[in-house]
């Protein structure tokens, strides 16, 4: 989660898609190139703040606040963003979010 978190504020969507579960990275890059996210979405700030592991330990569930904005507006969100990240293969992948910029593509 702290990986997603830094390539996202750096705006490396490429290296954020990786992140993803494969059914959904397709929509996700889209829509980085849809919403011109490289020049438009700017992610100010973020912090983890709890993480719970599924009891058969093949899901995680991670909540952090994510202060964003997106041009045109000029105003920063701070969305409070549970991410479900599901175990596959080895590695730990974004399966959805329910708030924040990519809650549309993540759902």
């Amino acid at each position: 989660m702290e990986q997603f978190h830094q390539v996202i504020r750096w705006k490396d969507f490429r290296s954020a898609a990786r992140f993803i579960v494969p059914e959904k990275r397709k929509a996700f890059t889209k829509a980085r190139i849809a919403l011109n996210d490289e020049r438009d979405l700017t992610i100010t700030d973020y912090e983890i703040e709890d993480g719970q592991l599924s009891e058969d330990g093949t899901r995680a569930f991670i909540q952090s606040r994510i202060q964003w904005m997106r041009l045109p507006s000029a105003s920063e969100h701070v969305s409070v963003v549970t991410s479900e990240f599901v175990y596959q293969h080895g590695t730990w992948l974004l399966e959805r979010q329910d708030e924040g910029p990519f809650a549309d593509e993540l759902r």
